[in-house]
């Protein structure tokens, strides 16, 4: 067990913020477009460009009772409009299972939301920075900083991916630049038709 750990952690290479082997899923702005809440700022992005907005590597040793997976995020900087770039976020597949996220580098948020979206809140996440999402809790990263936002979330192996809960009803509240800072807001009251 303590050789698989030590794979681990030499396996993460800071400069580039990559990790030496695992699967790399990889989403462009063209892929997340319904997930901003201003179409027209998406299509003005795209007619010059379809940038990439997150790059996410995972090793996943093994899928026992008690093991654990690891994912290594990077998400870019820009913005759609007053939206920052963000992840397409998720709930867990088995609900009760929580994560961790470790900030590595740069500056953002975790949008985090009850299933009932009653819940709702912002925590920072960046360098030195911790997030822990309880089960039940839909999570989206934020990149409000300049530079790119890398993480480290650490997950149960039999959590699971729910992205179609989201895709179905999107996140109540959005993160958007106000005088420079970034701010929460209910999705409906900055995107009514969105």
């Amino acid at each position: 067990m303590l050789e698989q750990f030590k794979e681990l952690a030499a396996a993460y290479c800071p400069e580039s913020a990559t990790l030496s082997r695992g699967s790399t899923v990889e989403r462009r702005l063209s892929q997340l477009r319904d997930v901003f809440g201003d179409p027209a700022a998406v299509d003005l992005l795209l007619e010059r460009d379809d940038p990439v907005l997150y790059r996410v590597m995972a090793i996943e040793p093994a899928d026992g009772p008690g093991d654990l997976h690891l994912g290594l995020g990077i998400l870019y900087p820009g913005k759609v409009g007053g939206e920052y770039f963000l992840t397409k976020g998720h709930l867990h597949t088995t609900r009760e299972a929580a994560e961790v996220y470790i900030g590595l580098a740069g500056d953002g948020v975790m949008l985090l939301e009850d299933e009932a979206g009653g819940n709702v809140r912002m925590e920072p996440l960046g360098s030195g920075k911790l997030v822990y999402v309880p089960g039940h809790t839909a999570h989206r990263t934020i990149n409000t900083g300049s530079e790119p936002l890398t993480y480290f979330g650490v997950y149960p192996a039999n959590a699971g991916h729910d992205y179609g809960a989201i895709a179905e009803r999107n996140f109540t509240h959005v993160v958007i630049e106000i005088d420079g800072q970034p701010t929460l807001r209910k999705r409906k009251d900055v995107f009514p038709n969105g």
